[in-house]
């Protein structure tokens, strides 16, 4: 028994060592590929369809802040001043909840860049203590602005696309720093249910989010990460 227990504590060990290495390296190395995008693939496969796998690192100076910001504004907008985690968010999810008639999520752009990143996408306690584990290092470690850098290289906006880059030329065959606000409302009006909704051409339902969307653009005002950087510092 003390063999057992001190190999599980080894192994859980090394596996606290290796996040916390993989995490320190992805502070400034490109993300080449996540789980999603296995699992995506072997999906494809099974079910004998085209395996569709479009996927190119673009880095932040490259994607539009129009881009950018619409993201925020849509997954959000309390990016920029929380730690990670939304607790107000949360307790309006949880009273929505109650209500019983569907399901609202509260997840932070920092906890879907660690789900993205390190974890796979179905639902379970172990995964959602594993995602507080990495978005707790993700914050740690890396600058809001690399978080989102690495947000918008990682998630699925398409059938088999993935990232900024690969998207923009997808949905409006041009590059990540070359969308307009309504480009960007559009990509990021998808982001709840990438593979059934499309940013062009857009239905109306994705045609109201677009406006509301470059609607909260306006509100929120500049996008300023160093500002907000240092204003979590001082807090």
């Amino acid at each position: 028994m003390k063999r057992f227990f001190k190999l599980i504590f080894k192994g859980v060990l090394w596996l606290f060592i290796v996040s916390i290495a993989i995490t320190f390296i992805y502070k400034w190395l490109p993300v080449p590929l996540t789980p999603l995008m296995i699992i995506r693939s072997i999906e494809q496969y099974q079910a004998q369809k085209d395996i569709v796998w479009k996927h190119h690192w673009v880095s932040i100076d490259k994607i539009s802040k129009n881009l950018q910001l619409a993201v925020i504004c849509s997954e959000d907008q309390n990016f920029l001043n929380h730690n990670g985690f939304d607790l107000k968010a949360i307790e309006k999810a949880i009273e929505f909840n109650k209500q019983g008639k569907q399901i609202r999520g509260a997840s932070t752009i920092s906890q879907q860049t660690a789900k993205n990143i390190f974890l796979w996408p179905q639902r379970s306690w172990l995964r959602k203590g594993l995602e507080v584990y990495f978005t707790f290092l993700i914050e740690l470690m890396w600058s809001k602005e690399r978080i989102i850098e690495v947000y918008l290289n990682s998630i699925e906006m398409g059938n088999g696309i993935y990232g900024a880059g690969a998207a923009s030329q997808y949905w409006f065959k041009k590059s990540a720093n070359k969308l307009t606000q309504m480009e960007s409302a559009a990509i990021a009006a998808i982001l709840p249910n990438p593979r059934v909704y499309k940013a062009n051409p857009a239905s109306n339902y994705i045609h109201g989010r677009k406006h509301w969307i470059v609607r909260q653009m306006g509100y929120f005002g500049p996008l300023d990460y160093i500002k907000q950087n240092d204003k979590s510092n001082k807090n």
